[in-house]
């Protein structure tokens, strides 16, 4: 066939915005999971889902959404039937879940909630709700998660930040946002997350109610909380939207309830909200076996069973805040101790050397762990007031374990000069990574 002359032009068609979109990258590009490396970089659950099914009830139950109990699974046969788009009985249980009546006594209701593939879908939609391409801002707050950025540059959003305040163990600052919030309208969303990440501290809550008491600015706030349930019982602020007509809570399945696999995330916030959320969303966006599985999850006995890994995590994260200042090498822990993640700094030298937080010898960590030790953690040193950081992710005690000898190895090494520092390693892309 002879070359054929096309007047398509990508660079022209295309959204100039998206053209210039970076990459979405997440933790998988660098390390695959080939079942031999130890993966601590994502905030995965490692104890695995919160289910307990035997292999009869892999082929049993129903899967459109409706009369499920904690014995149901996936209808295998049924896959040939479109999902329920309105997934109410998944969102009854969420609602459930989260209806613990600490700051509020109101009720959640299925008519408060968005579910979605993952946390992301809602970042997304939220953004498609309320503001317009090019004219419009977001607010964040760094260190943050990643993807509420990448999210405002595919809408043609502009991105005002407000840094955590890296005196104060990275506590949010209401009235420095407060302020920009005054001084421009055109910011319709608010991102906080809570616990943070790569931060892992809470959101105080009288913080966040001075940013919904802003007396003028008519905007969204959304609070993430997608690593709620490591923080203590209780501080979920989920049910709090029915006090708030402005406010949205994003929580997922992927992180306590070891489900990342499936991809359903939720948003909580007022009726309103969620049936705008709910008008723009594809018409069958969560799939069968997603809302099977989660279903499954959500009922007592596996929620039971999430809050046994859970408290199995909180011990191992305990250990490692015993033990990880012991090596040679290590800094202080920065941010808190809320989720399921720690983000510590490593040192060009041992403490009582004289030892400064180093990027150089953190990034080189970061590798050597990976390429010649099978652990993956991640490299945060570039973002604001990580100098030297890496985030590692609570793994099982085994796990645990391993990190633990083969970082006090991989140290000793290279103040010892047994372990190359010297080779220039890309700091951006590693920092890059979203999750």
């Amino acid at each position: 066939m002879s070359a054929r002359i096309s007047p398509f032009d990508l660079s022209a068609c295309a959204r100039p915005n998206i053209l210039a979109l970076q990459p979405y990258r997440c933790a998988r590009d660098d390390y695959k999971d080939d079942g031999t490396n130890i993966l601590l970089d994502a905030n995965e659950n490692a104890y695995g889902p919160a289910l307990e099914l035997d292999e009869a009830q892999l082929h049993k139950g129903r899967s459109n959404g409706h009369n499920l109990d904690q014995n149901s699974a996936i209808d295998l046969l049924g896959l040939n039937r479109y999902p329920d788009p309105h997934q109410l009985d998944l969102k009854l249980l969420l609602c459930n879940l989260r209806n613990t009546h600490t700051h509020t006594c109101k009720s959640l209701r299925p008519e408060n909630l968005f579910v979605g593939v993952g946390s992301d879908e809602a970042i997304d939609a939220l953004l498609r709700c309320f503001c317009r391409p090019g004219q419009d801002k977001i607010l964040t707050c760094p260190p943050t998660y990643g993807m509420y950025a990448v999210s405002a540059q595919v809408n043609d959003l502009a991105v005002i930040k407000v840094p955590l305040d890296i005196e104060n163990r990275f506590a949010l600052r209401p009235e420095a946002i407060n302020q920009q919030l005054s001084s421009d309208p055109s910011i319709k969303v608010v991102y906080i997350c809570s616990p943070g990440n790569p931060t892992a501290n809470l959101v105080s809550k009288s913080d966040l109610q001075q940013v919904l008491e802003h007396p003028s600015w008519n905007g969204i706030v959304v609070l993430d909380e997608a690593y709620i349930d490591f923080a203590p019982d209780g501080t979920s602020l989920a049910e709090w939207v029915t006090e708030w007509p402005n406010l949205v809570v994003m929580q997922t399945l992927s992180k306590a309830f070891g489900l990342a696999g499936i991809r359903l995330g939720a948003a909580f916030t007022s009726p309103e909200i969620a049936s705008l959320m709910n008008s723009l969303k594809a018409p069958y966006n969560i799939s069968s076996p997603t809302s099977a599985l989660a279903q499954v999850a959500l009922q007592p006995k596996n929620v039971e069973v999430m809050r046994s890994n859970r408290a199995k995590i909180l011990q191992q994260r305990a250990r490692m805040l015993k033990e990880l200042p012991q090596i040679p090498g290590v800094g202080q822990f920065l941010g808190g101790a809320d989720s399921n993640f720690l983000l510590v700094e490593v040192l060009d030298k041992p403490r009582e050397q004289g030892g400064k937080p180093s990027n150089k010898i953190a990034s080189a960590v970061y590798e050597a762990l990976a390429e010649t030790r099978g652990v993956v953690v991640r490299f945060r040193g570039k973002e604001l007031g990580c100098d030297g950081c890496l985030r590692i992710t609570v793994g099982t005690e085994s796990e645990v374990s391993k990190f633990l000898t083969e970082i006090r190895e991989v140290l000793a090494g290279m103040y010892e000069g047994k372990v190359a520092v010297s080779r220039e390693v890309n700091e951006r892309e590693v920092n890059d990574i979203i999750a």
